[in-house]
């Protein structure tokens, strides 16, 4: 990827769009999100396999030392985008975003090729774990509740008081039944499970590294969505006829459909910024992750419910697609604590940028 520090890109070269270009059309053809969410899958096999084995997307940030492409977080962030318009049932996020950038911060290769290939899937736990030493080793005991693909993952990177750990034994996990059908979630249970300590000089600073990221692929995930709920309610605002005319006519629903796509560009502006600057300029990183957080989360949510409000009762029904960006929309602004705690963290961050 050509540097270009100093210089704020907002705009996709050609190179960018040519790969959202090809995600997209993918996912039209391959995409089945309704195996998971009707059949009962945890997550789409087939797909994850095109992904990873066809375009090599689970290694886009990873060095190519390492098995990965060694592209950049605006990369990421375009797969994560059209992975978002689909609601795409694979475990992205929690591997090839949490798990790849929790070891990539703590520098730690070993796993990395794996987990850039897909052969592994990874998941990473941020609370709810203790770590002690015994018999010169250490050992992981404790719960971690609603892990990102933990129902699926095969490596898991562990946060504890002490550290962070990687765990590649035997985990027992309880999948969860939670709000969104198309991400799957679990409970870890450790019990004296055998872990490799991975040192690093501030285990703190790691984690907030990995959270900075963390909230810029989700916010790719949420603008990706609000612009497929702005695209297929305006598509229904055009056939839908109600009283002798299209619902799209009627000024009260031009209005929303306005907000809606201000909206959509807002988030998109947002979201450009925070990728460059995780590429480009870390030290601009945290207050720009936490501002993109703070606005696409709720936005999202506000989209969909206007979205599903817009569609009337078919909005409602199993069988439309308008209930699942609703609840993906939800499950998302509340993933890193909700509103609250996205204004708390950008109050902070703007502190510490004025010191």
């Amino acid at each position: 990827m050509a540097e270009r520090r100093g210089i704020v890109q907002l705009v996709l070269d050609t190179e960018q769009r040519q790969l959202r270009s090809t995600v997209r059309k993918l996912l039209a053809d391959h995409n089945d999100v309704r195996s998971v969410v009707d059949g009962g899958e945890r997550y789409d096999r087939a797909l994850w396999q095109r992904l990873a084995g066809e375009l090599g997307l689970t290694g886009l940030v990873v060095p190519e030392e390492q098995g990965g492409a060694g592209a950049g977080h605006v990369e990421r962030c375009v797969v994560l985008e059209e992975l978002g318009r689909a609601l795409a049932p694979v475990p992205f996020f929690a591997s090839a975003v949490l798990a790849v950038d929790a070891l990539m911060a703590l520098g730690d290769t070993e796993f990395l090729p794996a987990l850039a290939s897909g052969e592994k899937i990874g998941a990473v736990a941020f609370e709810g774990v203790t770590a002690s030493e015994r018999d010169g080793g250490w050992v992981l005991d404790g719960q971690a509740p609603f892990v990102l693909s933990g129902d699926v993952a095969e490596l898991f990177v562990v946060y504890t008081a002490s550290g962070w750990f990687v765990v590649t034994g035997d985990v027992h996990r309880t999948p969860l039944t939670t709000l969104d059908s198309t991400r799957g979630q679990a409970k870890l249970e450790f019990s004296a499970t055998p872990a490799s300590r991975v040192d690093t000089a501030d285990p703190a600073a790691v984690l907030d590294r990995v959270r900075d990221l963390a909230s810029v692929a989700l916010a790719a995930e949420q603008v990706g969505g609000i612009a497929k709920v702005l695209e297929t309610t305006v598509e229904y605002a055009k056939v839908r006829v109600q009283f002798g005319r299209a619902i799209g006519s009627y000024q009260a629903v031009k209005h929303a459909l306005a907000d809606l796509y201000s909206t959509s560009e807002r988030a998109e502006s947002l979201l450009r910024h925070a990728a460059w600057a995780a590429d480009h300029d870390p030290d601009a990183l945290p207050l720009a992750a936490a501002a993109t957080q703070a606005f696409t989360g709720p936005a999202y949510f506000q989209a969909a419910a206007t979205g599903l409000q817009l569609h009337g009762g078919i909005g409602y029904t199993w069988e439309h697609d308008a209930h699942l960006y609703y609840k993906r929309a939800k499950s998302s602004e509340l993933l890193f604590g909700g509103q609250d705690v996205q204004l708390a963290r950008l109050a902070d961050r703007l502190e510490e940028s004025r010191r």
